[in-house]
């Protein structure tokens, strides 16, 4: 795990948000996900600057039209945003767990 990875994992694990169960490096159909949270149809990718390229961010952009597809939120987040906001980072993904929990 990268380091964005571990500092979200830590605050994520273990049902700490909501009671809610999220699993790291979770295969879904073609993909394999960052984070996802059954229970609330969500997906949580942290990315690096591969992703900023032209080609990173097309890819992105099949990839979240592909899950979308499944009935997945999914919810993308910079490397950097994490390792320096993980609050704010956490605080959003709780919003979209209560708002896709109900």
């Amino acid at each position: 795990m990268t380091d964005a990875e571990q500092r979200l994992w830590y605050r994520v694990r273990r049902k700490q948000l909501n009671d809610v169960q999220f699993y790291r490096q979770k295969p879904l159909g073609r993909y394999i996900v960052d984070f996802y949270a059954p229970s609330a149809k969500l997906v949580v990718e942290l990315d690096g600057s591969q992703h900023m390229t032209s080609e990173g961010v097309g890819a992105d952009a099949a990839r979240d039209a592909a899950l979308t597809t499944m009935g997945l939120c999914v919810l993308r987040f910079d490397d950097r945003q994490v390792l320096m906001e993980v609050d704010a980072v956490v605080e959003m993904i709780w919003r979209a767990v209560m708002e896709r929990s109900r």
